[in-house]
């Protein structure tokens, strides 16, 4: 038990040093994340003691770069070169202006809410939606004087509706493979539990527009520079690679750029380049985080709660909960809900053939707490790109975020009401 608490000490530290200090200080911007992660990252090397100092380190840069972190690492490279050029020609500013003219404005937030929820279901990724739209929820917020964490949060959380039901979303898949059910039966459950969270986030979303307040007088729209972000989401919705459309997008960027005369060759490099470099932190956190969380795996900090958390279960209601919470647990560990699920997959489908549980129950369970969870990690790859997208600070969309919160609520209720009755 000892050594499993040592384990995970590491994330004791990160949450006393970041979360802790900050609420002290009243201030989430006094203590840079950077710093809480990197004094954690040193702290998860000195306590695994028995290597040699060099396995140590060798460790945590495999965690660091695996090439599920790479491959993040290069979507958030694309996305800042992406981002940066649309703005710099104005892209932003012209969807905006678009925008605010086809939607009344008691209308945008539960606009923005449909748009990533429709997004996301279709592309099967949070990460693609997040970067197609927070974008401009940043820019509706500037124009209208909503607050920017609240808009993106919307995004953030539409982002997580498709993410846990959509077709062909990794979590989808590696859930219902792990359990042994079919992808439309783990649908239909899933749909009777969030479904109707999505519903009343909706029109929460309803009722806090009507404070909302258009600007007076809306510029004259340029349709040629909404056209990169029109490509970008009809080529996710498509099901284009999130690293293609990107790449086109860029490309696009620089053509209109060009023709428009917003910048010349040298201005449309120069605004990647800022664009790449703006990615920074959100680069140095991933791999941090990475390298910490694979010493904890190494060390048998995952394996530890697993075992405490199976070992006295009783009931149906608790063989539920027990799988609740230790994909929940993972997920903080990994920071990747897809790996979380593949982490506890198997032991989830022990336990519920050993209680007779339904699969297609257990399935929609993984999914769905690991999809919360992640909707709420302040060093989770969604919310650490649309914090970098739109220049705020990750745990400021956290309170935000009633999507994610939602959805958790609706899962405990499921498990404990044992809804819906015919899976349960």
């Amino acid at each position: 038990m000892k050594r499993g608490l040592v384990a995970l000490s590491p994330l004791a530290v990160f949450i006393i040093l970041y979360l802790v200090t900050s609420i002290v200080a009243g201030d989430f911007y006094k203590v840079p994340i950077t710093v809480a992660f990197m004094a954690a990252s040193i702290y998860a090397i000195v306590i695994s003691g028995g290597w040699p100092l060099r396995k140590r380190i060798d460790t945590f840069s495999h965690g660091a770069s695996t090439s599920q972190m790479m491959l993040m690492i290069w979507i958030f490279v694309l996305a800042g070169a992406f981002a940066n050029s649309a703005k710099a020609m104005n892209s932003i500013d012209a969807t905006v202006n678009l925008t605010l003219t086809l939607l009344p404005p008691q209308m945008l937030l539960a606009g923005l809410f449909l748009a990533a929820c429709f997004i996301s279901l279709s592309v099967g990724t949070s990460v693609g939606t997040i970067v197609a739209l927070s974008p401009i929820a940043a820019g509706v917020a500037q124009q209208t004087g909503t607050d920017m964490a609240m808009m993106t949060a919307v995004v953030v959380g539409g982002s997580f509706f498709g993410d846990n039901l959509s077709f062909i979303s990794d979590t989808t898949i590696v859930a219902t493979q792990t359990q042994g059910c079919k992808l439309s039966d783990k649908f239909r459950v899933n749909s009777f539990i969030v479904v109707p969270a999505a519903l009343v986030v909706l029109v929460l979303y309803i009722v806090m527009g009507a404070n909302v307040s258009a600007p007076t007088t809306v510029p004259d729209i340029e349709p040629i520079k909404v056209v990169p972000y029109l490509v970008v989401l009809v080529t996710a919705v498509l099901g284009m690679n999130v690293m293609a459309v990107l790449t086109l997008g860029i490309v696009l960027t620089g053509i209109i750029g060009l023709l428009t005369g917003a910048y010349d060759i040298y201005g449309w490099m120069q605004a990647m380049g800022n664009g790449i470099t703006g990615m920074g932190e959100l680069i140095i956190i991933t791999m941090m985080a990475g390298g910490m969380l694979e010493l904890i795996k190494q060390r048998g900090g995952i394996d530890f709660i697993i075992s405490r958390m199976t070992s006295r279960i009783s009931s149906k209601r608790a063989a539920e909960l027990s799988i609740a919470g230790l994909v929940c647990f993972v997920n903080i560990c990994t920071a990747n809900n897809t790996v979380a699920i593949i982490t506890v997959g198997g032991i989830a489908k022990q336990i519920g053939d050993r209680f007779g549980l339904d699969n297609r129950k257990c399935a929609s369970i993984l999914d769905t707490f690991s999809c919360f969870t992640q909707g709420l990690l302040p060093y989770g790859a969604q919310i650490l790109m649309a914090a970098g997208l739109t220049q705020l600070n990750p745990v400021s969309i956290i309170p935000h975020l009633y999507y994610p919160f939602a959805i958790g609520l609706a899962a405990l209720l499921a498990i404990g009401l044992r809804y819906p009755r015919r899976y349960s």
